[in-house]
């Protein structure tokens, strides 16, 4: 009995490894970082994110500089600094991560793949810019006659800002969303404009490599469905996969449980 006993106890690591090596663990899930656009802030995410938190993605969704409760001084808000903040984000975060920008936050996720390529997984652009080099965020955005947001401009603090009628950001943003959103983005602060002027500055051995995919919302006024096709072909062959949703510019207000199954598909 005693010998019976000592042969199962030296056998068991032998058994346990072996159980081990028929045991595969589970892959973790990506971590989400989410890139608000114009004239909005991180009260964008606040429906999507715990859905997908509650499916056991990591999430991190902030204020670019002068958006939401962030105090940078308009006179600051520029493009290089809206790229940093998004490499600072990233950096802290461990290995690699997908990178969403929705409407000019698409430019500048773009910005920060060129940047740091080897910490994004995958490149998400939500009815968001996607410029090819040399490109500005003005260039696309005056070429867009589907907007609602160019015409209705009104220049601000000697040019540093522009606002919208509230009942143009009504329409633009929260025209398909709940009445109470729509009295949250009527509010919205006014739009830093430096960043319209800044230039992508792209190659294909940072940039070009990372995976990408385009997700097109039918009925947007703010960046329209014309312009996103243009867009997308001109990466032929680039881009991963195309989705559509038919909503206006804030698919994360209108049909959240729908892009959130789309950002579960892509990871």
């Amino acid at each position: 009995m005693k010998l019976l006993l000592t042969l199962i106890i030296m056998a068991s690591p032998f058994l346990a490894a072996s159980c081990n090596d028929n045991q595969t663990a589970p892959p973790s899930k990506p971590t989400f970082v989410f890139v608000h656009g114009t004239f909005a802030d991180d009260y964008a995410w606040h429906l999507i994110k715990p859905k997908l938190e509650q499916a056991g993605y990591n999430v991190v969704a902030f204020n670019l500089p002068a958006h939401g409760t962030d105090q940078t001084p308009v006179s600051q808000a520029n493009f290089d600094l809206y790229v940093n903040t998004v490499v600072s984000k990233i950096n802290a975060i461990s290995g690699k991560v997908v990178l969403l920008g929705h409407s000019m936050g698409g430019f500048v996720v773009t910005q920060v793949a060129e940047k740091i390529p080897s910490k994004i997984e995958k490149l998400v652009y939500l009815c968001a810019f996607l410029p090819k080099s040399g490109q500005t965020l003005y260039e696309l955005a005056s070429s867009d006659s589907e907007s609602l947001i160019g015409p209705n401009l009104h220049p601000e603090e000697n040019g540093l800002v522009a606002s919208l009628p509230p009942n143009i950001l009504v329409q633009v943003f929260a025209v398909d969303a709940s009445e109470g959103i729509q009295k949250i983005a009527a509010k919205t602060r006014p739009e830093p404009l430096a960043v319209f002027q800044a230039k992508a500055s792209l190659t294909d051995a940072n940039f070009g490599k990372i995976p990408k995919y385009y997700i097109k919302t039918l009925k947007d006024q703010g960046v329209g469905p014309a312009l996103q096709q243009r867009m997308i072909d001109g990466y032929p062959g680039k881009i991963a996969k195309v989705y559509t949703m038919d909503t206006s510019h804030s698919p994360y207000w209108a049909k959240p449980d729908e892009l959130v199954k789309i950002l579960k598909e892509i990871n």
